[in-house]
C-alpha cells in the first residue's frame, strides 16, 4: 500500500494492528467492482482508511457502539465521501445493518475486538488501570451500566464469577470479598482505589510477572459492563451469514476468551457436519467455510516494534465457500 499523509486526530491517536496483513487477507474478496467491506469495530477508522485507500472501488460500512469513535473516524474518513457509511450499533446487528443498506451480502468483514485505542487513551473513560479515573468503562457512553454500578451492586458470588470467567483471575473470590467489604464503608468511584485493592489481594510472589496485577480485574469488568462475550457469540455467526460467496471474514482477538469463541465458530463451517459413522458425506454437510490462516497468526517483530499493542493479537480468517446449510444455522453449542 502506498504511503499517505494523514494528520487527523484519529490518526495521531491510533495505529491499526496488522493493517497490511488484514488488507492482504481481504483483497481477494474485495477485488470485484462494487465490493462492500464492513468494519464491525470501526474504532478510529485506521483499518477502514487502509482498505479504502487500497481499493478505490470499495464502499465501507463502519459499525461502532461508541459515538465518540464514530465522530473521530468520520473526520478521518471524510475524504472518501459517500464511500464511507458510519453506523451507530453493536456489531451483532451486522445483518440488520447491511439489510438497511439494501444488501444481501458483503465481500469483506473485519472484527478488531476488545477495547479501542481511543477508549484506553481517554483516561476519563476509566478503561486503563494505569491512570486514576471514574469507574465507567462503557464503550457506548449512552448505555446505563458502569463499572462502578457492577462493583457497588453485584453480590460477592456474582463478582467472583465475573472475575473468574472473564478475567481468568486465580484470586477472584478474595478480590470479590474485599470489594464487597470496602463498599460497606463507601461506594466505589475511582479506578486507582480498585488497583490498590487488587494489588493488596494478590500475593507479592505472584506479582512479579504478567504486568499490572489489576489487568485481569479491569478486563473482567469491561467485558461485563459491555456484554462483550455475549455480543461476540451473536456477532460471529451473524458475520458469517453476512458474507457473500467468496467473501472473507478476518477476526483479531486480544485474549483467549475471544479467540476461543472465534475458533469455535470458524470450526463449525470449516469442518464437515456429517457424523463420522456415516458412509457418505451428503452435500448439505460439506464445509461452507475455508480457513485462510493456519491457526491463529501473531504479530511479528516488525509489527511489535511499530505497534506494541499488537503483542497479544491472534488473527484468524475464513472465506465463504457456499451458503450456510439450514441445519447449521443458529445451532447452539453443547
Amino acid at each position: 500500500m502506498d504511503e499517505f499523509t494523514d494528520n487527523s486526530e484519529a490518526s495521531r491517536k491510533h495505529v491499526p494492528v496488522l493493517l497490511q496483513r488484514c488488507i492482504d487477507l481481504l483483497a481477494p474478496g474485495l477485488s470485484a467492482e462494487g465490493a462492500v467491506y464492513v468494519d464491525c469495530t470501526l474504532g478510529m477508522g485506521g483499518h477502514t482508511q487502509g482498505v479504502l485507500k487500497a481499493f478505490p472501488h470499495v464502499t465501507a460500512i463502519g459499525i461502532d457502539r461508541d459515538p465518540q469513535a464514530l465522530k473521530l473516524a468520520g473526520e478521518r474518513l471524510s475524504e472518501f465521501g459517500d464511500r464511507f457509511v458510519p453506523v451507530h450499533a453493536t456489531y451483532d446487528q451486522i445483518e440488520e445493518v447491511i439489510a438497511d443498506q439494501g444488501l444481501s451480502g458483503v465481500q469483506g468483514i473485519l472484527m478488531d475486538l476488545g477495547v479501542s485505542s481511543l477508549q484506553i487513551d481517554e483516561t476519563e473513560r476509566g478503561f486503563s488501570y494505569a491512570h486514576d479515573a471514574p469507574l465507567d468503562m462503557r464503550m457506548d457512553t449512552t448505555a446505563e451500566l458502569t463499572a462502578a454500578d457492577v462493583l457497588n451492586t453485584y453480590t460477592e458470588g456474582e463478582l467472583t464469577r465475573i472475575l473468574r470467567e472473564y478475567g481468568e483471575e486465580r484470586f477472584a473470590s478474595k478480590i470479590a470479598r474485599s470489594i464487597v467489604a470496602k463498599r460497606a464503608d463507601r461506594p466505589w468511584e475511582r479506578s486507582a482505589d480498585l488497583v490498590d485493592l487488587v494489588r493488596a489481594c494478590i500475593p507479592a510472589a505472584k506479582r512479579t510477572s504478567g504486568g499490572n496485577p489489576a489487568k485481569r480485574t479491569f478486563q473482567a469488568l469491561r467485558i461485563e459492563v459491555n456484554g462483550e462475550l455475549e455480543v461476540l457469540e451473536r456477532a460471529l455467526p451473524a458475520a458469517v451469514n453476512s458474507l457473500a460467496i467468496g467473501g472473507r471474514l478476518v477476526v483479531e482477538s486480544y485474549h483467549s476468551l475471544e479467540d476461543r469463541a472465534t475458533k469455535r465458530e470458524f470450526a463449525r463451517g470449516i469442518n464437515s457436519s456429517a457424523p463420522p459413522e456415516w458412509p457418505v458425506e451428503p452435500e448439505t454437510h460439506r464445509p461452507y467455510l475455508k480457513a485462510i490462516t493456519r491457526g491463529a497468526e501473531k504479530a511479528d517483530e516488525v509489527e511489535l516494534e511499530l505497534n506494541p499493542r499488537s503483542a497479544s493479537v491472534r488473527l484468524r480468517a475464513v472465506e465463504r465457500l457456499r451458503p450456510t446449510p439450514e441445519h447449521m444455522r443458529n445451532r447452539k453449542e453443547k
